[in-house]
């Protein structure tokens, strides 16, 4: 049987749309670079982290997310989305995403900074 392991973005500038997805999902962190990776960049011809067409971004409780650069851009809706649980609209506004819909029953759609369409999924408030 099958397990989910990775999920793949593409993207222009991996180092900032993971960054950007670190910090918007709790438990997720981008993978430290150790001398091995560092190594991998200078034997690309890269100066660093921040140059790097493949980042990881790791987490003990789900899929990884892996962040690749290519040179073509999004044009049209994505294939496939993520829907996150949460209902600060508001912080992923302060990290980089923009709402495309508002509110409907209780789904936001967002954009990363790239563009790639996401769902904020708020849970049902008690009365």
């Amino acid at each position: 049987m099958a397990r989910l392991r990775d999920v793949v973005i593409d993207c222009h500038h991996p180092a900032s749309l993971a960054r950007f997805w670190a910090a918007a999902l709790d438990g997720y962190e981008v993978a430290p670079y150790d001398e091995d990776e560092l190594e991998r960049l200078r034997s690309l011809g890269l100066s660093g982290p921040e140059d790097d067409p493949s980042v990881l971004v790791e987490t003990t409780a789900g899929p990884r997310l892996f962040f690749n650069l290519v040179p073509e851009s999004k044009v049209v809706k994505n294939r496939m989305h993520l829907d996150l649980a949460d209902d600060d609209v508001e912080r992923l506004v302060a990290l980089g995403a923009k709402v495309l819909a508002s509110p409907e029953d209780g789904v936001v759609v967002l954009a990363d900074p790239e563009g790639n369409e996401f769902c904020l999924v708020t849970p049902p408030r008690s009365l």
